[in-house]
């Protein structure tokens, strides 16, 4: 007996075992931590991941990751509350006016630029930590502590507001998503619980895949965001091909049990075809050295996996046990189908094939200029993490801190140092030991509780005090100066912070991106040539296709606006691995038509037949690419989203109108490239 007739003959036990196993799954994902620090995801040899490890070994007190500042206060005022604010659970150090002046003394002999970044107009501003795994509890008992009027911002707060909101939105994007994929679907069948049947066997897949996160043990907040909804709006297509088989066959075959083996017989090439492409293409993700993406890679290439075999076994038990519930639901097509458009299409092909070309060059150069974002960027200032952000800027400035490790030794050269570093464009202020207590005084003459901070065994710490936002063109210059400044009086520099950090995934994704994408063509291109057994046809597909995501990618340049780096690095290869299938499944209908027709009656045929399948999987990958971008406050997640909405339907119209194109136009070039083409001769 054959693997189909195996898995008809144990249905129950098949439904039985999937059921379960999405049981045990949809408890088990509870069980996975999420991280939302993109810091955790550069490689171990970058230069601020090693600077921070040395950091944590060094020294007690970590770098500040957030402000808190608080109005109408006198100075021994905001002592209490600097009191009040270390007492919090999850904040591990506070920093104020009395860790750079002795207080002791009046303020107005102190120097005032650096009282000012602390205190001014009875408004203090505190530089505190919290600790990574706190951040939601921290911030809700700063935001208790310090009411309505005063604010907290900074990486911390981010990080609180992204954790708080991604649950939520999952649960609003799925929530939208879900009757509208529903909707979709049954405008393309005609039976009210097909449907049902489909989401059912994706479904079950992508619990399973995020069940079995519980053996990685943490994945990102981009993988939590976007690789479920993702796997369901991908893999759909499996589950439609196969329910669509089984009821052609239906109408051949009296018994449902034969209909189902011949129908898993004939999708199985189809399926398995575009399961490899998207499969392969995913695959290519996980060679990112920014692990974010190698994090997204592996669940989408779990979820494509699990989602082939939820269709090929677990579908066609459920259908084979419940396909009454099918004919009973039977209504007529809602909407119908599309016939003579082939023929219209085909009037625009040249038109057509000359503006692709005349947008494609000008799309690739612009692609490749667009600004980028390489953090969550800022919050809106609609919220209170936006509003609150905005409020300390319009009082004390734009504020990011980096700390300079440099060996310990030589405090003349230190002084040095940070005299030049102060004089800096954007530096607004260093603090350390020299300039802090002083040059003159001898570190080991001095009690530890003074000299902590800034001298560990090995190194000495300089905190910078900058007036940059933390990424951009200001602030990556910025670094580049400090670490040229500090390299000519040290030979080992350590530079970290949140910029710094920034400015190294800039470093690594840039990096990623041409390897990334050429392993994704490579990959599609060889599934390709075994499918089609053809060099010219993975050409021409790949061509309409990588058009498309080029065009997709240039809107941003030419609507100047910036894009986040990690959803362009992440969509370019994702649109091309999901959006491929389109092109396969056109290209696979006109071969065989072809064979048995000429060129153009073929094409124009093969549009009539395929492009209401294209339209309906196009409209459902759109739909979720444009709810995640419409639910999402992350930027990440949120550009990825229209990325992926707008991809989708730029994907359909380059099969629909170009495609049929470059088919007919190079038809006899396929013809001698296709192993084995056997078209269709028109008798003399």
């Amino acid at each position: 007996m054959n693997l189909a007739g195996k898995i008809i003959k144990h249905k129950k036990s098949i439904f039985i075992t999937f059921m379960v196993l999405a049981l045990i799954s949809a408890i088990a994902q509870f069980t996975v931590s999420v991280n939302y620090n993109m810091a955790d995801y550069l490689p171990e040899d970058a230069p601020s991941t090693q600077a921070m490890d040395l950091m944590e070994e060094e020294f007690d007190d970590p770098i500040a990751n957030a402000r808190v500042m608080i109005r109408d206060v006198s100075i021994a005022e905001a002592m209490a509350y600097k009191d009040q604010l270390e007492s919090i659970d999850g904040v591990t150090s506070v920093t104020w006016l009395d860790d750079v002046v002795d207080l002791k003394t009046p303020i107005e002999m102190a120097n005032q630029d650096t009282v000012e970044s602390y205190y001014q107009d009875n408004i203090a501003l505190f530089s505190i930590n919290i600790n990574e795994g706190d951040e939601v509890a921290a911030t809700d008992d700063i935001y208790e502590l310090i009411g309505e009027d005063n604010a907290i911002s900074g990486e911390a707060v981010n990080t609180a507001v992204s954790q708080k909101m991604a649950g939520k939105e999952s649960l609003y994007a799925a929530a939208l998503l879900v009757p509208i994929i529903i909707i979709i679907l049954i405008m393309s069948t005609t039976s009210w619980v097909e449907p049902v049947f489909f989401l059912t066997a994706i479904g079950i897949s992508v619990l399973i895949n995020l069940g079995t996160n519980i053996f990685i043990g943490e994945i990102s907040f981009v993988t939590q965001s976007v690789a479920p909804i993702l796997q369901l709006a991908v893999s759909l297509d499996y589950a439609i091909f196969l329910l669509h088989s089984f009821s052609d066959y239906r109408k051949q075959v009296s018994d449902p049990s034969e209909a189902m083996r011949l129908a898993m017989k004939q999708s199985f090439p189809a399926i398995a075809a575009s399961a490899s492409t998207t499969f392969f293409g995913f695959i290519a993700l996980t060679f990112m050295n920014f692990e974010i993406g190698a994090d997204l890679g592996l669940n989408l290439v779990k979820g494509i996996l699990l989602s082939f075999i939820s269709v090929m076994v677990f579908l066609p038990a459920l259908t084979l046990l419940f396909y009454k519930w099918i004919d009973r639901t039977q209504h007529k097509p809602i909407i119908p189908r599309f016939k003579n458009v082939g023929k219209r299409v085909m009037k625009f092909r040249i038109p057509s094939i000359l503006l692709v070309l005349l947008l494609i060059v000008p799309a690739f150069l612009a692609q490749s200029e667009t600004s980028f974002i390489y953090g969550v960027g800022d919050q809106p200032e609609s919220t209170r993490a936006g509003a609150d952000q905005a409020a300390i800027e319009d009082e004390f400035g734009k504020s990011t801190q980096m700390v300079l490790l440099v060996p310990k030794g030589d405090l003349a050269k230190e002084e040095e140092l940070v005299q030049h570093l102060e004089e800096i464009p954007y530096v607004s202020s260093a603090m350390s030991y020299v300039n802090t207590v002083s040059s003159a005084i001898p570190p080991n003459y001095l009690e530890e509780s003074m000299t902590e901070q800034f001298y560990s065994d090995n190194y000495a710490r300089m905190i910078l005090y900058t007036e940059t936002d933390t990424e951009g063109d200001a602030a990556f210059s910025l670094i580049e100066a400090v670490e040229d400044q500090a390299e000519s009086y040290y030979d080992e520099v350590h530079l970290l912070g949140e910029s710094v950090t920034l400015y190294d995934i800039k470093d690594t994704v840039e990096k990623d991106n041409t390897r990334v994408n050429l392993l994704t063509i490579i990959a599609i291109a060889v599934v390709l040539l075994v499918t089609f057994r053809s060099i010219s046809i993975p050409v021409v597909l790949l061509l309409t296709i990588q058009a498309a995501v080029w065009i997709n990618l240039a809107v941003p340049y030419f609507m100047d606006s910036s894009l986040v780096y990690v959803g362009y690095l992440i969509i370019s290869t994702v649109q091309l691995a999901a959006t491929v299938d389109y092109g396969i499944l056109f290209t696979e209908t006109y071969r065989n038509l072809r064979k048995e027709m000429p060129a153009m009656k073929a094409i124009k045929k093969t549009i009539d037949d395929k492009i209401f399948a294209i339209f309906i999987s196009a409209s459902i990958l759109s739909s979720v690419g444009f709810i995640l971008s419409f639910t999402s406050t992350n930027p990440i997640v949120s550009s990825i989203g229209l990325l992926l909405g707008r991809g989708a339907l730029l994907a359909f119209l380059m099969v629909v109108f170009v495609l049929p194109a470059f088919l007919v136009i190079f038809d006899r070039i396929i013809e001698k490239t296709t192993l084995k083409a056997g078209f269709y001769k028109e008798e003399k």
